[in-house]
Protein backbone atom coordinates (compact mmCIF):
# COMPACT_ATOMS: atom_id res chain seq x y z
CA UNK A 1 0.00 0.00 0.00
CA UNK A 2 1.32 3.53 -1.04
CA UNK A 3 -0.04 6.88 0.43
CA UNK A 4 0.77 10.02 -1.63
CA UNK A 5 -0.23 13.57 -1.01
CA UNK A 6 -2.85 15.17 -3.39
CA UNK A 7 -2.35 18.95 -2.46
CA UNK A 8 -2.45 20.10 1.20
CA UNK A 9 -5.35 18.10 2.51
CA UNK A 10 -6.04 15.10 0.26
CA UNK A 11 -4.04 11.31 0.00
CA UNK A 12 -4.43 8.87 -2.92
CA UNK A 13 -4.13 5.24 -1.49
CA UNK A 14 -2.71 2.80 -3.96
CA UNK A 15 -3.64 -0.79 -3.64
CA UNK A 16 -2.22 -4.13 -5.21
CA UNK A 17 -6.38 -5.25 -6.44
CA UNK A 18 -9.65 -4.43 -6.88
CA UNK A 19 -10.56 -6.60 -4.05
CA UNK A 20 -7.95 -4.37 -1.28
CA UNK A 21 -9.47 -1.37 -2.79
CA UNK A 22 -12.97 -2.79 -1.85
CA UNK A 23 -11.59 -3.78 1.60
CA UNK A 24 -9.75 -0.17 2.20
CA UNK A 25 -13.12 1.55 1.08
CA UNK A 26 -15.22 -0.25 3.65
CA UNK A 27 -12.93 -0.27 5.95
CA UNK A 28 -12.38 3.83 5.53
CA UNK A 29 -16.41 4.31 5.39
CA UNK A 30 -16.57 2.36 8.56
CA UNK A 31 -13.95 4.66 10.65
CA UNK A 32 -16.28 7.74 9.46
CA UNK A 33 -19.44 6.35 10.20
CA UNK A 34 -17.47 5.72 13.93
CA UNK A 35 -16.82 9.34 14.02
CA UNK A 36 -12.60 7.72 13.88
CA UNK A 37 -11.89 9.54 10.82
CA UNK A 38 -12.68 13.01 9.83
CA UNK A 39 -12.89 13.24 5.68
CA UNK A 40 -15.18 14.94 2.86
CA UNK A 41 -15.06 12.21 0.31
CA UNK A 42 -14.09 8.83 -0.48
CA UNK A 43 -13.71 7.53 -3.61
CA UNK A 44 -12.74 4.15 -4.54
CA UNK A 45 -11.63 3.33 -7.92
CA UNK A 46 -9.92 0.21 -9.51
CA UNK A 47 -6.95 -0.18 -7.68
CA UNK A 48 -6.96 3.29 -5.55
CA UNK A 49 -9.16 5.33 -2.81
CA UNK A 50 -9.07 8.86 -2.81
CA UNK A 51 -9.60 10.65 0.55
CA UNK A 52 -10.13 14.11 -0.14
CA UNK A 53 -10.83 17.13 2.96
CA UNK A 54 -8.37 15.46 5.95
CA UNK A 55 -7.34 17.48 8.49
CA UNK A 56 -4.06 15.70 8.97
CA UNK A 57 -3.18 13.68 5.77
CA UNK A 58 0.63 12.44 6.65
CA UNK A 59 -0.79 10.46 10.14
CA UNK A 60 -3.42 9.01 8.29
CA UNK A 61 -1.11 7.47 5.51
CA UNK A 62 1.06 6.65 8.45
CA UNK A 63 -1.51 4.70 9.75
CA UNK A 64 -2.99 2.92 7.04
CA UNK A 65 0.58 1.94 6.07
CA UNK A 66 1.31 0.67 8.85
CA UNK A 67 -1.41 -1.24 9.92
CA UNK A 68 -3.56 -4.54 7.93
CA UNK A 69 -6.98 -3.04 6.57
CA UNK A 70 -9.45 -6.33 7.19
CA UNK A 71 -11.51 -8.24 4.66
CA UNK A 72 -14.39 -6.13 3.02
CA UNK A 73 -17.85 -7.07 5.50
CA UNK A 74 -20.12 -9.50 3.97
CA UNK A 75 -22.11 -7.19 1.14
CA UNK A 76 -25.52 -5.67 1.85
CA UNK A 77 -28.73 -8.50 1.47
CA UNK A 78 -30.36 -6.09 -1.29
CA UNK A 79 -30.04 -7.05 -4.36
CA UNK A 80 -30.80 -4.48 -7.22
CA UNK A 81 -32.35 -5.91 -10.38
CA UNK A 82 -31.91 -4.75 -14.26
CA UNK A 83 -33.84 -6.13 -16.78
CA UNK A 84 -32.17 -7.30 -19.67
CA UNK A 85 -32.80 -7.99 -23.33
CA UNK A 86 -29.59 -9.73 -24.38
CA UNK A 87 -29.82 -8.06 -27.91
CA UNK A 88 -26.20 -6.17 -28.14
CA UNK A 89 -24.49 -5.64 -31.41
CA UNK A 90 -21.87 -7.55 -30.11
CA UNK A 91 -23.26 -10.28 -28.03
CA UNK A 92 -21.49 -12.66 -31.01
CA UNK A 93 -18.13 -11.65 -31.49
CA UNK A 94 -18.58 -12.27 -27.11
CA UNK A 95 -19.66 -15.90 -27.69
CA UNK A 96 -17.10 -16.52 -30.13
CA UNK A 97 -14.71 -15.17 -27.34
CA UNK A 98 -16.01 -17.58 -24.99
CA UNK A 99 -16.03 -20.26 -26.87
CA UNK A 100 -19.88 -20.96 -26.30
CA UNK A 101 -23.47 -19.74 -28.17
CA UNK A 102 -24.70 -16.71 -28.21
CA UNK A 103 -26.93 -17.68 -25.57
CA UNK A 104 -25.01 -19.02 -23.44
CA UNK A 105 -23.36 -15.77 -22.88
CA UNK A 106 -26.90 -14.53 -21.87
CA UNK A 107 -27.31 -17.40 -19.50
CA UNK A 108 -23.63 -17.06 -17.93
CA UNK A 109 -24.34 -13.03 -17.75
CA UNK A 110 -27.02 -13.52 -16.07
CA UNK A 111 -26.49 -16.36 -13.76
CA UNK A 112 -23.90 -14.28 -11.95
CA UNK A 113 -24.26 -11.49 -8.79
CA UNK A 114 -22.10 -8.59 -9.82
CA UNK A 115 -20.92 -6.08 -7.01
CA UNK A 116 -20.40 -2.03 -7.92
CA UNK A 117 -16.77 -2.21 -7.31
CA UNK A 118 -16.65 1.64 -8.01
CA UNK A 119 -18.25 4.15 -9.91
CA UNK A 120 -16.88 6.81 -12.72
CA UNK A 121 -16.74 7.67 -16.55
CA UNK A 122 -20.31 9.46 -16.63
CA UNK A 123 -22.90 10.25 -13.61
CA UNK A 124 -24.40 6.51 -13.11
CA UNK A 125 -21.88 4.49 -14.62
CA UNK A 126 -20.83 1.45 -12.45
CA UNK A 127 -18.00 -0.59 -12.92
CA UNK A 128 -19.41 -4.41 -11.91
CA UNK A 129 -17.45 -6.92 -11.02
CA UNK A 130 -18.75 -10.50 -10.82
CA UNK A 131 -17.41 -12.69 -13.75
CA UNK A 132 -15.11 -15.10 -13.54
CA UNK A 133 -11.51 -14.37 -15.07
CA UNK A 134 -11.82 -16.36 -17.98
CA UNK A 135 -14.65 -14.27 -19.50
CA UNK A 136 -12.54 -11.33 -20.24
CA UNK A 137 -12.87 -9.47 -22.93
CA UNK A 138 -10.90 -6.87 -24.71
CA UNK A 139 -12.15 -3.49 -25.72
CA UNK A 140 -13.45 -3.06 -29.82
CA UNK A 141 -10.55 -2.09 -31.84
CA UNK A 142 -12.38 0.78 -33.24
CA UNK A 143 -14.79 2.94 -30.19
CA UNK A 144 -18.46 3.56 -31.06
CA UNK A 145 -18.83 7.30 -31.40
CA UNK A 146 -22.58 6.81 -29.38
CA UNK A 147 -23.64 3.98 -27.68
CA UNK A 148 -27.44 4.37 -26.52
CA UNK A 149 -28.62 4.59 -22.82
CA UNK A 150 -29.25 1.44 -20.94
CA UNK A 151 -26.31 -0.50 -23.11
CA UNK A 152 -25.38 -3.57 -21.35
CA UNK A 153 -21.60 -3.54 -22.38
CA UNK A 154 -18.61 -5.68 -21.38
CA UNK A 155 -14.62 -4.52 -20.83
CA UNK A 156 -11.80 -6.43 -19.29
CA UNK A 157 -12.90 -7.74 -15.97
CA UNK A 158 -16.06 -5.50 -15.56
CA UNK A 159 -20.00 -5.49 -16.75
CA UNK A 160 -21.05 -1.59 -17.26
CA UNK A 161 -24.62 0.00 -18.50
CA UNK A 162 -24.59 3.62 -20.08
CA UNK A 163 -26.76 5.53 -18.40
CA UNK A 164 -26.58 8.04 -21.40
CA UNK A 165 -25.60 8.30 -24.95
CA UNK A 166 -21.88 8.79 -25.45
CA UNK A 167 -19.14 7.56 -27.06
CA UNK A 168 -17.57 4.05 -25.96
CA UNK A 169 -15.33 1.26 -26.90
CA UNK A 170 -16.89 -1.75 -24.37
CA UNK A 171 -18.86 -4.78 -26.23
CA UNK A 172 -22.66 -4.46 -26.24
CA UNK A 173 -24.27 -7.53 -25.25
CA UNK A 174 -27.82 -6.36 -24.32
CA UNK A 175 -30.51 -3.13 -23.28
CA UNK A 176 -31.90 -2.48 -20.10
CA UNK A 177 -34.52 0.18 -19.80
CA UNK A 178 -33.53 1.11 -16.07
CA UNK A 179 -32.70 4.44 -15.31
CA UNK A 180 -29.19 4.83 -13.85
CA UNK A 181 -28.80 8.27 -13.55
CA UNK A 182 -31.71 11.00 -12.69
CA UNK A 183 -30.87 13.98 -10.68
CA UNK A 184 -34.41 14.27 -9.64
CA UNK A 185 -34.01 11.03 -7.56
CA UNK A 186 -31.99 10.81 -3.60
CA UNK A 187 -29.89 9.14 -4.38
CA UNK A 188 -29.41 10.18 -7.92
CA UNK A 189 -27.35 7.30 -9.04
CA UNK A 190 -29.02 3.73 -9.37
CA UNK A 191 -25.86 2.20 -8.27
CA UNK A 192 -23.19 3.03 -5.72
CA UNK A 193 -19.87 1.17 -4.82
CA UNK A 194 -21.02 -2.13 -2.99
CA UNK A 195 -24.43 -2.66 -4.06
CA UNK A 196 -25.24 -5.70 -5.62
CA UNK A 197 -26.63 -6.43 -8.95
CA UNK A 198 -28.27 -8.85 -10.92
CA UNK A 199 -29.37 -9.16 -15.01
CA UNK A 200 -32.98 -10.46 -15.10
CA UNK A 201 -33.50 -11.64 -18.39
CA UNK A 202 -36.45 -10.64 -20.55
CA UNK A 203 -38.02 -10.87 -24.04
CA UNK A 204 -36.06 -12.88 -26.68
CA UNK A 205 -32.44 -13.26 -26.27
Amino acid sequence: MRALPVGDDALLVEVASGEEAQALHAELLRRRAAGSLSVREIVPAARTVLLDGLADPARLAFELTTAAVPPAPPRAREVVELPVRYDGPDLTDVAAQWGVAPREVARIHADTEFSVAFCGFAPGFGYLTGLPPRYDVPRRATPRTAVPAGAVALAGPYTGVYPRSSPGGWQLIGTTDSVLWDHTRVPAALLSPGTRVRFVPVGSS
